[in-house]
């Protein structure tokens, strides 16, 4: 370690003599001095380059478990932000905004390869509590999120729409019906009828718009969400509404995100279909394997890690998933914690618990049930919201215990349970189950 740059000062101690520390404003400074002594430096060194150099180190899990080191060179940088221009349609100019942590691979992947590729403008916003104020006023076309914070913008939009007024309640309720109707038909490629269609638009302008205007996503072409396993009633909502948002996958050994869902062929249960370049197998044990020329160099100073998360030329994910007859891939989970009930059919706790973490009324949920002829859910109510829709319903209630007592919220609770504990599981082929039945307590 040469330097390290830093940007704000406010809180530091440091001396003027420490050579090795130096702030941005200087570093900016000082090459522009170089620029304009020696003008030919940087086209030089440009032109003296290695595409197969190491361009960036992000810290990650990886694959085999222990915080690594994975390295990142110029070819793989620039492969992804390749394929990402010629799978979607970027246009020079376009604006982008950035949420997520400059420490995650995506960041750097659309900072770096996609931006310079397409010419994009990016934009950051004040704080993070700012987010979609500032979102509203750089009015984005696209941008990427994490899971949760799309799960936690669509629990507040259901909950506002249910604090609302008899009228505006029943207009948001219709309105979404429409636009599930939509959404149902555009996944199952069928035509929609003209009077839904003609509804659906209708909603659009006098019911959508302003709702996505006041959350920042009026402009957007295409949102993406990555990072964690998304309810597909999340994807499903927000498409509902008018929103293009997608999932999509990948990890920073692949180079970023390398699976989106295709415009007009959006599955919400699945991330899409591999970007042009990317190749995408199933292994034996399910395990998703990946393979592209923005595959990472591997580990620093680790050949053994960098060793075992290859399997004949293959990046192993660590997650299990399939590929359903589309060739779209659909993720059920971490590889070492899939369960398996009495009856050796497998189960992802993470994907039946962020189903579940959709409902408005749900705030935290545990499943177990391995070897056993059911599964269980540990479910932890959200205060805030059941106890507002208590008191609607002039439900006494004193403390947070007393509220999750109350025979009229566990039926909430098991109505919720049945709703979005609906899951499926491949043995063979794919099927729905109730992944439960009945409520024992609520906490």
């Amino acid at each position: 370690m040469r330097n390290v740059v830093f940007i704000d000062p406010t809180g530091m101690s440091f001396s003027g003599d420490d050579p090795w520390l130096v702030s941005f404003h200087d570093l900016l400074s000082g090459g522009e001095r170089l620029d304009c002594g020696r003008p030919e430096l940087f086209p030089g060194e440009l032109h003296r380059g290695n595409p197969e150099e190491t361009a960036m180190m992000i810290q990650t899990s990886g694959t085999t478990g222990m915080p690594k080191l994975a390295m990142l060179s110029h070819r793989n940088l620039t492969a992804m932000g390749e394929s990402w221009i010629r799978a979607v349609s970027i246009q020079a100019g376009e604006n982008w905004i950035f949420i997520s942590p400059p420490a995650w691979i995506v960041d750097q992947m659309w900072g770096l390869g996609v931006a310079l590729f397409g010419g994009m403008t990016m934009n950051f916003p004040e704080t993070p509590e700012t987010v979609l104020e500032d979102s509203r006023d750089i009015g984005p076309s696209r941008i990427i999120t994490s899971s949760r914070f799309r799960e936690e913008l669509a629990s507040r939009i259901r909950v506002r729409m249910g604090d609302a007024g008899w009228v505006k309640r029943c207009l948001f309720s219709e309105a979404e019906r429409v636009g599930r109707a939509v959404v149902s038909r555009q996944v199952c490629k069928e035509p929609t009828p003209p009077l839904i269609r003609g509804l659906y638009h209708l909603a659009a302008m006098i019911i959508y718009r302003p709702l996505l205007d006041r959350i920042g996503c009026a402009n957007f072409l295409s949102a993406y969400t990555g990072g964690h396993p998304i309810s597909p009633d999340v994807i499903s909502f927000f498409r509902a509404i008018s929103l293009n948002l997608k999932q999509c996958y990948g990890l920073t050994e692949g180079g970023g995100i390398f699976q989106i869902q295709p415009d007009e062929e959006v599955k919400p249960e699945t991330v899409g279909t591999p970007l042009p370049g990317v190749q995408v197998r199933i292994a034996e044990d399910q395990e998703v394997l990946v393979s592209s020329r923005a595959i990472f160099q591997g580990y620093y100073q680790d050949y053994q890690a960098t060793e075992a998360a290859f399997t004949q030329g293959w990046l192993r994910t660590g997650d299990a998933g399939y590929l359903d007859r589309d060739g779209h891939l659909m993720i059920i989970g971490r590889k070492e914690e899939i369960i398996r009930n009495k009856s050796g059919d497998a189960f992802s706790p993470d994907f039946i618990e962020t189903r579940l973490k959709f409902s408005p009324f749900i705030k935290e949920a545990v499943i177990f049930g391995e070897g056993r002829s059911f599964l269980t859910a540990m479910i932890n109510i959200d205060f805030g919201n059941t106890g507002s829709w208590a008191e609607e319903r002039m439900i006494p209630y004193t403390t947070y215990m007393d509220l999750s007592q109350q025979t009229a919220v566990e039926e909430l609770i098991l109505k919720e349970v049945r709703v979005k504990g609906k899951i499926r599981y491949r043995d063979g082929q794919i099927g729905e189950i109730d992944a439960f039945v009945r409520v024992i307590e609520v906490l």
